[in-house]
This record gives structure tokens, sequence and C-alpha cells, in this order.
């Protein structure tokens, strides 16, 4: 008799970070129980990882309700679907020799950790088709934001008869079904971001054909304000980089640029593996995006403490090759302080 995955997390996911891990998804739970919504942001190779098992789900589920995420996340869960059988893993890539490397190369393999993405199979096949679309729209007058021209080559089919997965295991393939609100910051640093200003370096495209990242940040802040006016909506942050920085960012926009009084993210919850003592951003602990107004009005209660001022608990867990941090504060400041938070907010790192 089979048994849900929670019923075995409940029971050996006790302590330290698997125990910050329940009470993370605890939280997100109840949020969705009390009607918010949910942000999820996608940084590093989480497609590659095939992560769309997972996220496909929830979002035709409606547990996921607007995603950013970086080019390369948007463009490598259509290359899994069209290519996953040309895919190699290296189990050894940390022993790789640099012929062995250029070998790799040669072969048209792009290797991403342990897994080898083919050229001809996944980019070469989304580039044919999608071009397409973006010539198609400026031969017509239209101007669309990149995951907007994704959606449209899944939904028009012409890729089929390539899926070499399941189709419902592709999370941006749900995404589009639904129309998912979406933001993607730094599109063009992806590979269909490079091919699609390599098309306008040889005339073949003007760069306006595409929309920018201020438009997604202007359409993130009229979508946030609608969507706040009667919801709250929640942060649900995987890695660092610009997936989180770009969207978390709208709020104090919203606050002290254009001087509106504004809804505060009502729960935040980061798992990253950047430490604080290097300096980044994905590095920074929850707190901290108090201090910067990144405004989060609610997050974690995870020790059923709200009214408590303060740090409740940090501990840190020395490992070999890594440090394992877990960190939950709750704390209340007024918004005089020009410091955004009233509850607790949590960080795992692994």
């Amino acid at each position: 008799m089979s048994t849900p995955i929670s019923d075995f997390l409940d029971n050996y996911f006790l302590h330290f970070n698997a125990a910050a891990l329940i009470d993370a998804a605890d939280e997100y739970t109840n949020q969705l129980a009390k009607g918010n919504k949910m942000m999820v942001t996608l940084a590093g190779a989480m497609s590659t990882a095939e992560m769309g098992k997972m996220l496909a789900e929830m979002i035709r589920q409606d547990k996921i309700h607007i995603i950013s995420c970086t080019g390369a996340n948007l463009e490598e869960d259509i290359m899994n679907l069209v290519a996953h059988d040309h895919y190699e893993r290296i189990p050894n890539y940390r022993d790789l020799t640099p012929q062995q490397e250029q070998e790799l190369l040669d072969r048209h393999l792009n290797r991403v950790t342990d897994t080898c993405i083919p050229e001809e199979e996944a980019f070469r096949r989304i580039q044919g088709n999608i071009e397409r679309f973006w010539k198609d729209a400026e031969a017509k007058g239209d101007r669309y934001l990149p995951h907007e021209y994704m959606y449209q080559m899944l939904l028009d089919g012409c890729l089929e008869e390539h899926y070499q997965i399941d189709p419902k295991d592709s999370w941006l393939l749900a995404a589009a079904e639904k129309n998912l609100p979406m933001v993607v910051p730094g599109w063009e640093d992806s590979t269909m971001g490079n091919i699609f200003a390599s098309n306008c370096i040889l005339g073949h495209l003007k760069p306006n054909t595409m929309k920018s990242g201020i438009e997604y940040m202007t359409f993130l802040a009229d979508w946030y304000t609608s969507y706040t006016k009667d919801k709250s909506l929640g942060f649900f942050q995987i890695g660092g980089g610009i997936a989180g920085d770009f969207p978390i960012c709208v709020v104090p926009m919203l606050e002290q640029d254009l001087e509106r009084t504004t809804p505060l993210w009502s729960y935040f919850c980061q798992i990253s593996d950047s430490t604080t003592s290097y300096g980044s951003y994905s590095g920074a602990v929850p707190n901290e995006k108090i201090e910067s107004g990144k405004a989060i009005e609610s997050g974690l209660d995870l020790l059923g403490r709200t009214d408590l001022l303060g740090i409740l608990g940090e501990n840190q867990f020395a490992l070999p090759e890594r440090l394992l941090t877990w960190q939950v504060s709750t704390r209340a400041v007024s918004r005089s302080e020009n410091k955004w938070i009233s509850n607790g907010v949590t960080r795992i790192v692994v």
C-alpha cells in the first residue's frame, strides 16, 4: 500500500536542515490553504535537473501562480523535452582532463555539471522553430516577451514529433497550457538570447521585436499591484541570482520609487548553497531583505512564536566540503523604520 511522501518526511525529517524543510513545506501549504498565492523562482540548471517532473504537476494543481526563471531554465526544459534520449551523463565529471573536455566539445555536447546537452538535437532543433515565430511577429509588427514566444511555439505543436519524454513532465508546457504569468530577467544571456542577438547583428531581426527586461519589470509591477488587492503573494526561491533578485525588488520599487502603499510578500523561503561570508546577494540571510526594503510581511512561524522579537535561532553544522545552515528569524518592525517585515523568514543552505 502506497503512502504519501509527506508521511515519510514527517516521521524522519525531524531535526536541523531536514526539520527546516518540513517547516517551509508546511507553511507553503498553509499559505495556499489561506487563499494566498505563490511565486517560485528558479536559478541554476533546475530544468536540466528535470525538476519539471515536480513543477509541472504543481502548476496543473494551481500550487504555483507565477514563475521567475533564468533564460537557461526556460529553454532547457524544452531541450529536455525534445532531446532527452541524446543526453549523456558523466558521473566522473570532476576527474575530466582538458583533453576529455575538448572531446565533449568536438562531439557538440554542452556539459552542465554531470549532464551533457546535445547541441544538434537540442539547441538547433529549437532554433529552427523559434526563429520562425520571431520573424512572423516582426512581419506583423507584433512584439512579445521571451517566454511568450516559447509558449506560442509549444502550443503550436511544431515540436510534438520530437518529444522524447512524457510531455506531462515539462513544466514549461504546463505553464503554457495555463498561460502562467512569468518573468525571465536577463534572458539575453541565454542560448536563445544569443541566437536572437545574432539575428539582429545579421539584420534578420530588429531588437525591439523582443520585449525587454524593463518591460518584464513594468509587467510585474502592474501584475503584483492588481493581484495583491485581495490576496497575498508568497516568494519561494530556489537558488539565488537574478531569478530571485529581480522579482523581489518589485515591492521596494512600488513603495520607494512610486511611493505607493503596497502589500508585502506574505511568505519567504530560499534554498541556496551560497554562504553569507562570500558577500553575494545569493548568500544574504533573509533578514537582510528587511534592511534593503525587500518587504516580507510574514514568513515562517517555525517555532510558533510570532510575537517574539529578535532572531530566535541560528545553527551551523560543518560537513565535508560544504556548510549546512538554517536560520529562522521572527521579528516585528514598523514601517516607520523602513524595515518592512513583521514575522519570520527562513533560509535553508544545502
